[in-house]
């Protein structure tokens, strides 16, 4: 074949991919907007049906343990991830991360929520620190994070009875709220450390209360997306968390 005759056939084909991309990229967006993205910077996801739930913790990690009444952190938070994949109910697919005790390593819990392309990933923890501090608090990192992680939070809050010190919504690149591929948020159900808290996330009433919120938080955002969570934030180009990054 002569070349100088094919030329205008492989700029003319060139030309069809870039058009056809382009209309790719103009075009309306899908029933859910929360599949994979390798950054996140783009509005959160709405018309999801996948909710992941990671209990934090687990086997030979105990996670925190409450000074005043003995619980330990893995137990609760299996305990909520289990309450809050009940009041989910059928309407959405939940993925428990474990559903015993256990110990299951970050960077795998990342892997196994990047097997889902139309999902969130909402980790669950409780908190240990100054005998002082009380309330919840809720991670992102995540420009798609965004809207889900401040409904969790007012969720929380209007949970907890008192709040004093906590740091309530916070954007901190963690493995969890870093690396996976979707939308993904880490819950600090109320500090262990706290007196009255420890003794307050001890009663299973108050912990259904707050898996009913914070399944509500959920269901809100896919229904809605961020419409009423404010302004996104900036996008944040950072590499990926890494077990030598501070501790989680």
């Amino acid at each position: 074949m002569d070349k100088t005759s094919a030329m205008p056939r492989l700029r003319n084909s060139s030309l069809c991919l870039i058009i056809a991309a382009l209309a790719a990229s103009c075009a309306p967006d899908s029933p859910s907007s929360s599949g994979r993205d390798v950054w996140g910077h783009r509005p959160g996801p709405k018309g999801f049906r996948t909710v992941i739930l990671d209990a934090g913790h687990g086997g030979k990690d105990s996670g925190a343990v409450s000074p005043h009444t003995g619980q330990r952190e893995k137990d609760l938070t299996l305990d909520m991830a289990m309450r809050i994949r009940d009041e989910l109910g059928s309407g959405f697919r939940t993925i428990l991360m474990r559903n015993d005790d256990t110990f299951i390593d970050l960077d795998e819990r990342v892997i196994r929520a990047n097997r889902f392309g139309d999902a969130v990933l909402v980790s669950m923890h409780f908190n240990s620190g100054p005998s002082s501090i009380r309330g919840p608090e809720t991670y992102f990192w995540r420009v798609d994070s965004h809207g889900l992680a401040v409904r969790c939070q007012q969720a929380m809050n209007a949970v907890s009875p008192a709040e004093s010190g906590n740091r309530g919504l916070v954007r901190r690149r963690l493995r969890l709220t870093r690396n996976p591929e979707i939308p993904c948020i880490l819950l600090e159900g109320g500090y262990l450390s706290h007196p009255a808290e420890s003794r307050l996330v001890a009663d299973p009433s108050y912990r259904q209360r707050l898996a009913s919120a914070i399944a509500s938080a959920i269901r809100t955002q896919s229904d809605a997306g961020d419409a009423g969570t404010g302004s996104l934030p900036r996008p944040l180009y950072e590499p990926p968390s890494r077990p030598t990054d501070a501790p989680e």
